[in-house]
């Protein structure tokens, strides 16, 4: 039985494999500008980071990416699971905002298109 080795020179693999891991990282993250757009929009005030609404914003776009990094990668199980912990997350945050502060909660579902 022969062993084959196929020589390829590291000049013409590794930019293929630098740019398909940096396509796949960036397509899964969202950005710090979009998240910077979705706490200006959802902020109660100008210091305001952390609030329900902002977090759940924020959990919204993260789902979306999610979504659609499923749609291409049927079998990646991980992200799968990680998509029904971040939407237990938010269902609680919704559960929050809306025994604490009704008119926010329904304010903000309209906003962000939610079915409820």
């Amino acid at each position: 039985m022969k062993n084959y080795h196929i020589q390829t020179s590291s000049s013409t693999c590794l930019p293929l494999i630098n740019e398909y891991i940096t396509d796949t990282i960036t397509e899964q993250m969202i950005t710090a500008d979009k998240k910077q757009t979705i706490t200006v929009k959802h902020q109660n005030s100008k210091s305001d980071t952390g609030s329900p609404e902002v977090q759940v914003g924020i959990m919204t776009a993260r789902i979306a990416e999610i979504i659609d990094h499923l749609k291409l990668n049927k079998h990646d199980f991980m992200a799968r699971r990680g998509l029904l912990q971040l939407v237990g997350k938010r269902r609680r945050q919704l559960k929050y905002l809306a025994d604490n502060n009704p008119k926010a909660y329904l304010n903000l579902i309209q906003k962000l298109g939610l079915r409820r």
